[in-house]
């Protein structure tokens, strides 16, 4: 089935109602949901935004944590008959820089599982490239491998969707 197989990208900035889009586009999809956690809670504020994050997608999902290996972790819970949120590329590409991985070829193996997946699939990311040019060299970096990355999983994507103020706009209509 072509809907179940679909790949979707939702983008947006943050605070801009892309997390709250991709779970109701979960939501209407039959079958089983795993929301796959690329978050770590380094600080109260940060474990706070986890809680809520888990008090509004409710019962019904099951968790896995993904803070550094999303491709193996995603590529593990793929199956047809289940709906996959992924949330989101820019934590996890943080956790990969601050460990000081190979962030190109963690983000050619995602790519690679995004494409093999059975099921649904949807990825959330932030758009960092609408901002200011950051100060410092590793913020600098961090924006061009979040760009790059994006354009990567938008490719690999049947659909792209970027979400400002809680609306969605669709950039890559789904075929």
């Amino acid at each position: 089935m072509a809907e179940t197989s679909k790949r979707t990208l939702v983008l947006g900035g943050a605070r801009s109602g892309k997390s709250r889009y991709a779970e109701t586009l979960a939501g209407a999809v039959e079958g089983a949901r795993i929301y796959i956690a690329t978050a770590q809670a380094g600080d109260a504020e940060m474990a706070a935004r986890i809680a809520a994050h888990q008090e509004r997608r409710g019962h019904g999902w099951t968790t896995q944590e993904a803070a550094l290996d999303l491709p193996a972790t995603l590529g593990n819970a793929a199956r047809p008959d289940t709906v996959i949120l992924v949330d989101c590329l820019t934590l996890w590409l943080s956790n990969l820089l601050l460990a000081e991985q190979d962030c190109d070829g963690a983000v050619s193996s995602l790519v690679d599982v995004l494409e093999s997946c059975s099921g649904r699939v949807i990825v959330v990311s932030n758009e960092v490239g609408l901002g200011i040019v950051p100060d410092n060299e590793l913020a600098r970096r961090f924006r061009d491998i979040a760009g790059t990355t994006n354009q990567r999983v938008a490719e690999a994507c049947d659909e792209v969707i970027l979400v400002t103020a809680g609306l969605p706009q669709v950039l890559k209509p789904a075929r």
